[in-house]
């Protein structure tokens, strides 16, 4: 009997084990997202770079002409943009959608910038990689190092245009997580972001090549920008590889969303991108407000053992304040769901051996949301302690009872 009545309870633990980890599931998948047509999508806060929701987010997939706000960044970074570029006959056989760019012919870098994010031209792209990186290998390779530097570890560049391609190193491919990372550097960490935003801001742009000779117009073909108030920039792209692609930032009420969407339909559902992105941004701006971490941590009085107390006094015992640094915690906002909540973890030492110095680190303070780190502050001796010796005895004893 008692055997029969141990499998039934371990049955039943078997199964709320089940029902709690599906009911977990579903938090994560919120109703309204899970028809999303994109086969790879993210929702960032692209203040603190945390995901607030993902389908498929680390699988690597194709991203087309996303891949142009790398190039984008890394040509206004590089601080060239006014030099001239000469056009190879590499750049002036690269496929539509294109500029029609002509071996030999000189251009602005600054103007072919306008044309790779206004009109996605893929000649232009080759064009600044080849003069920016000294090849399309070159460039690529400041590509991979930038995607590396910005914690992209599925990304893999080949060309500056986004065409399929493969090499040693595998397809030319990202992730929606990583390309969201991207685009979060690109409008808000990138010392060159708001050179970045005017461009791909901007509704029309019109330039001639360096002798003057022929005139270009480009139009901005980010249509989304009509569709959503606080559009601030986004990048379409299509390949037949690839699908449909896009990458988009909003800013609403101080809060500034990204959203990644990869494999996104293909001909023809070109609207599909639209509709997902539309859906994302609705989900985080109805659910996601800003909070600062609340830092109500104290110094901590910590026993030195062998120190010498303040006093001098021998017989009485050492101690140490120590303290953390969060000052700049009030600063940093995330973007938290009502039933979110930032929790503290502290990590100190019991007790110190002298001599200590001030500034010397016995702790930290960590925040978390769920089981990710947001932020981690290390704790600091605010004074120092000196051993306690033979001599401070004698020199106790030689005051308090000889003077």
């Amino acid at each position: 009997m008692k055997k029969k009545w141990r499998r039934f309870l371990a049955c039943l633990s078997v199964l709320l084990i089940f029902f709690t980890s599906s009911g977990a599931a579903m938090e994560k998948e919120p109703e309204e997202l899970k028809n999303l047509y994109a086969h790879s999508a993210v929702l960032m806060d692209g203040s603190s770079g945390r995901i607030l929701f993902g389908k498929n987010e680390t699988e690597v997939l194709p991203m087309a002409s996303t891949t142009k706000i790398m190039t984008c960044i890394l040509t206004l970074e590089s601080g060239r943009t006014e030099e001239t570029a000469t056009v190879s006959a590499n750049a002036a056989a690269q496929p539509k959608v294109h500029l029609g760019v002509q071996s030999g012919e000189e251009f602005y870098v600054k103007d072919l910038l306008y044309s790779l994010m206004l009109e996605s031209h893929n000649d232009s792209a080759v064009v600044i990689a080849e003069h920016i990186g000294g090849s399309v290998q070159g460039f690529a390779e400041m590509m991979n190092e930038k995607a590396a530097k910005l914690g992209c570890a599925d990304t893999h560049f080949i060309t500056p245009n986004g065409l399929d391609a493969a090499d040693g190193g595998g397809e030319h491919a990202t992730t929606a997580a990583d390309l969201a990372r991207i685009m979060r550097y690109c409008v808000s960490e990138s010392p060159r972001r708001e050179e970045f935003l005017e461009i791909t801001q901007t509704r029309s742009y019109s330039f001639s090549n360096k002798e003057g000779s022929r005139s270009f117009s480009c139009q901005n073909h980010n249509a989304f920008m009509d569709m959503m108030e606080g559009v601030v920039s986004g990048k379409t792209g299509f390949t037949s590889a690839a699908g449909y692609c896009y990458v988009c930032a909003l800013e609403s009420e101080g809060r500034l969303f990204i959203v990644a969407l990869l494999a996104c339909g293909w001909p023809n559902n070109r609207t599909y991108k639209w509709r997902d992105a539309r859906t994302l941004f609705d989900y985080g701006m109805a659910n996601y407000r800003n909070q600062t971490i609340r830092c109500e941590e104290k110094p901590r009085t910590l026993p030195v053992e062998g120190g010498l107390a303040r006093d001098k006094n021998p017989w009485h015992e050492a101690t140490v304040e120590a303290s953390a640094d969060t000052s700049d915690a009030s600063q940093k906002q995330y973007l938290l769901r009502a039933d979110e909540r930032i929790r503290s973890r502290l990590t100190i030492q019991k007790s110190l051996t002298a001599p200590v110095e001030k500034g010397a680190v016995v702790g930290k303070i960590s925040y978390y949301l769920g089981e990710q780190l947001l932020e981690e502050y290390p704790i600091r001796t605010t004074g120092s302690v000196s051993s306690k010796y033979f001599e401070d005895w004698l020199l106790w004893v030689w005051k308090s009872y000889i003077l």
